[in-house]
């Protein structure tokens, strides 16, 4: 064996053992008679010392070649330490080297290789396998395994069995843009990666699998920004003969499993929302609310003077922001200019002081008294000594844009606090989206999200009013979980793809397997997904998931580190049947 013990195990009751430790040159000091060497691996550090009244020439002078990242091997003895180091947990002792082995030779790491380093993204990135020896990195790692390993234990003790689904599948037009794999044995046609394992849990119910989970690789040929990854994970799950309920109980109790084992906090009940009211209180359907800031509408109290900016607007809304009226004119500019930047788009923005004694200060005086403003800061719930911040515009427009303005305060004020988690069940989505470029209904989920019983008669007559049995479960303004009861029934099933814009023709020939296997019996069934990179990333304290892969992509889909994707040769497009036709 190269190793008796690791370098995080040594402590004092080890003094005077003979061991033999293995792993990479963290650094080296020389002191000329006395050596220092700091050997670390996936467990920890363990300061070496060379002595030359103790240790052979042959030994100190191979010492005194070490570098940074060499790899070696000790033996020797556990001796107590005089200078200790209580920063890390073997800190009261050291090993006198006696035999020293170089099982590798390392050149100089492009960046230092320490918890802060100096090496930018972009060269840690192509040196990816560099970067896992640091810290943060390889402790991210490490995390997603025990969040990984906890929920396949809390999921196998509920009876839930592990299927693994194809990866080479049928490419659906619904949905993102799907990566494709041509087939050699198949001119000419294409396999896709899957988006989800959507219809092949969907298939596993109806072979009696009643309770399935997987984590799983799932693929999407999308934008990429920091919580999104061509490739990611999901802990995907399915059930038979359950209803909204017990889906929402039994991924509550997951969510529960995980912030008790992970940080000791237990929360009890997980309050819900409906679709309709996270956009009206925190436009978006995902809202953070470790922190209050809610919108008020402001419609009824300011379209009646003289304000054409307001009277001309779909919808008027504000948000009271904590302390914030000693705001000085240049912080209140500065946040006017954030919002008029493209990525939010306003065109301006109205603020109100409110002052002490029920005085109020206004950007817009010109236009409302002091009685006006008092009902702004009702309409938004705002105390004395906040700030009302007020936008207007089209409706869904404005409500995005102060809520990408709540978030950046919230951010600013240190209200997102990495170590509160508020998690929120928002229920009740709509069944359809109208998509404007193609001028028909999509799927907000998929096609086969079952539509509230109750509003099944709005589907011919106001089609985007139909509430889906649909559910997000969202963590910290983060959707970290989504699902759906689905339907069940081929001919509720043939009904929607009509309502989706499919003939009976298309429909047939892109989901015709799982329409004829609703034939043989399917039973009521719904599931929901985790996204385990967010997940395990909002865990972890952060927002970002990147650290939490072991080998990401960038912001481009690109791996820098094995130069992904790359051209192939001719002989392989010939093999495929493939004649490329790139645009330039």
């Amino acid at each position: 064996m190269y190793r008796s013990h690791n370098c995080g195990e040594l402590r004092l009751a080890d003094v005077n053992k003979e061991i033999t430790l293995a792993g990479w040159v963290q650094k080296s000091r020389d002191k000329g008679f006395m050596i220092w060497v700091d050997l670390r691996d996936r467990y920890g550090i363990t300061q070496l010392i060379f002595d030359e009244s103790r240790t052979e020439a042959n030994v100190m002078q191979l010492a005194k070649s070490l570098g940074r990242e060499f790899v070696i091997q000790v033996k020797g003895t556990v001796i107590e330490r005089e200078s200790k180091n209580a920063n890390i947990p073997t800190g009261e002792i050291e090993v006198l080297v006696k035999e020293l082995t170089v099982l590798n030779q390392s050149q100089l790491p492009p960046f230092t290789i320490e918890d802060e380093t100096d090496g930018g993204e972009d060269i840690r990135m192509k040196y990816r396998y560099l970067d896992i020896r640091r810290n943060p990195v390889k402790n991210s790692l490490l995390f997603r395994h025990k969040v990984t390993q906890e929920v396949r234990n809390y999921l196998s003790n509920l009876d839930f069995c592990e299927v693994e689904t194809p990866y080479l599948i049928k490419s659906t037009p619904e949905g993102a843009r799907d990566f494709v794999v041509p087939s050699r044995m198949n001119p000419g046609q294409f396999y896709a990666l899957p988006q989800s394992p959507q219809t092949f849990k969907q298939l596993l119910m109806v072979g009696g699998m009643d309770k399935y989970f997987q984590i799983v690789k799932c693929f999407r040929d999308e934008d990429l920004r920091a919580d999104r990854q061509p490739e990611f994970t999901q802990i995907d799950c399915e059930m038979s003969f359950i209803e909204q309920e017990d889906i929402l109980n039994v991924f509550e109790g997951l969510t529960r499993h995980l912030l008790k084992k992970i940080h000791n906090i237990e929360i009890e009940k997980f309050p819900r929302m409906t679709f309709d009211e996270a956009m009206r209180t925190y436009g978006n359907d995902k809202p953070d609310i470790r922190f209050g800031m809610k919108f008020g509408e402001l419609n009824a109290v300011a379209q009646h003077k003289e304000f054409s900016v307001f009277n001309s607007a779909e919808l008027v809304v504000g948000i009271a922001v904590p302390g914030a009226a000693s705001y000085t004119r240049k912080e209140i500019d500065a946040l006017i200019d954030w919002v008029k930047r493209p990525q939010v788009g306003a065109s301006g923005m109205v603020y109100v002081k409110c002052e002490a004694n029920n005085q109020y200060k206004s950007s817009v005086d010109k236009f409302y008294d002091q009685e006006d403003l008092a009902k702004w800061a009702a309409a938004t719930e705002a105390k004395e000594g906040d700030l009302i911040l007020v936008l207007s515009g089209p409706a869904n427009k404005t409500r995005s844009q102060l809520s990408a303005l709540r978030m950046e305060l919230g951010n600013r004020m240190g209200l997102r606090k990495p170590n509160e988690f508020a998690p929120l069940w928002v229920v009740d989505f709509p069944l359809l989206e109208w998509d404007e470029e193609s001028e028909r209904f999509h799927a907000m989920h998929h096609p086969f999200t079952s539509p509230k019983p109750e509003d099944m008669h709005l589907l011919d007559t106001n089609p985007g009013k139909v509430r889906a049995n649909a559910y997000d479960l969202v963590l910290n303004g983060n959707e970290i979980g989504g699902g759906s009861i689905r339907i069940h029934d081929k001919e509720m099933q043939a009904l929607m793809f009509k309502h989706l814009g499919f003939t009976q023709e298309q429909a047939q020939e892109q989901f015709g397997f799982l329409m004829n296997a609703f034939q043989y019996g399917a039973p009521p069934h719904g599931g929901l997904a985790f996204g385990l990179d967010r997940l395990t990333a909002i865990l972890g304290g952060q927002e970002t998931i990147r650290d939490f892969i072991a080998f990401p992509k960038n912001n481009s889909g690109r791996d820098v580190m094995i130069d992904a994707p790359a051209t192939i040769d001719n002989a392989q497009l010939d093999e495929l049947s493939i004649m490329l036709n790139v645009k330039q």
